[in-house]
């Protein structure tokens, strides 16, 4: 069961509105790391917690968190869309168009970059929308819940990473108190949820639950003869140069080996000829089908069912 609280977690309103740099902020509601993906993951993932009990705990507490976090964009938004006219933003434009075209620019990428997103006055009235910052609709296939939490807590981390990367982005493009305030929140809350993910990575490891690789059947089903060799897919062999390419491997079961120059070890290709059925292209013209005698693939399944 979930309540609401009306209160914001937190919140400064902006000094004037904005409405192109609330297009820009729609990336941190409706994009691939931004709030409704984290929201939806953790949630997911706590949903479907068979772990301890603290494990799941945390999920939902966090995942609740981040409900609030979208609240919140979506005000920031709002206040950033209030009053403020399309023709406004056309004017402040024409400068930089200008310029464009005295630079050799394409002057209607400029007025996409320099104008609101059309579709906070058309679609939302002014408000906030479950997309992105170039208006794609936020898909539930940004998440991640694999129902292993070592996995899914270093997805986590990678989320918060880019996450707090892209909030950071936005705090350096805005001038206004009002909303480096409201970032500098977000900001902070990112800074622990990252430290949370490591703490929790390290809690799930030292409990024995998984191991640096994971999963551990890993270690069972794999070729190991192939498990800690670095191959050099490249020109160049800078990459010998890394932690990766010598000493103890990082799961403490072998040795990193630098491979200069990878051979294959499996055959050239040799598949199959095609169904005649089908009418694909075979390796010789006397084995094609002409059409005249073979079922067709639906004729086929007609007669047989």
């Amino acid at each position: 069961m979930f309540y609401h609280n009306k209160r914001l977690q937190y919140f400064t309103p902006p000094e004037k509105p904005d409405p192109v740099y609330a297009k820009k902020m729609q990336e941190l509601i409706g994009g691939s790391f931004g709030e409704m993906t984290v929201m939806m993951q953790y949630l997911f993932q706590g949903w479907n917690c068979r772990g301890p009990a603290k494990y799941r705990d945390m999920l939902l507490d966090i995942g609740t968190e981040e409900i609030g976090h979208v609240e919140m964009l979506a005000t920031m938004i709002a206040h950033l869309l209030d009053k403020a006219p399309i023709k406004y933003q056309e004017d402040g434009a024409k400068d930089a168009v200008v310029g464009a075209v005295m630079g050799g620019t394409n002057p209607r990428d400029v007025i996409m970059a320099a104008a609101m997103n059309p579709q906070h006055a058309i679609v939302s009235g002014g408000g906030a929308m479950p997309a992105d910052s170039v208006g794609f609709p936020w898909n539930g296939r940004f998440i991640v819940a694999s129902g292993n939490l070592l996995a899914d807590f270093r997805s986590n981390l990678h989320a918060e990473s880019q996450g707090l990367m892209q909030a950071v982005r936005l705090y350096e493009m805005t001038d206004d108190p009002g909303v480096k305030d409201h970032l500098s929140f977000m900001i902070a809350r990112d800074t622990m949820h990252q430290n949370q993910w490591l703490a929790a990575i390290e809690d799930l490891k030292s409990e024995g639950f998984e191991d640096t690789v994971v999963p551990k059947v890993a270690y069972e089903y794999g070729k190991n003869e192939f498990a800690y060799q670095f191959w050099n897919h490249s020109e160049g062999t800078e990459s010998a140069e890394g932690r990766w390419a010598k000493g103890p491997s990082m799961d403490g079961k072998g040795e990193f080996q630098y491979v200069a120059k990878p051979q294959p070890v499996g055959p050239e290709p040799n598949p199959p000829q095609p169904d005649p059925r089908l009418h694909g292209t075979p390796k010789d013209v006397q084995t094609q089908d002409n059409g005249s005698g073979t079922p067709s693939v639906i004729e086929r399944k007609t007669i047989t069912s």
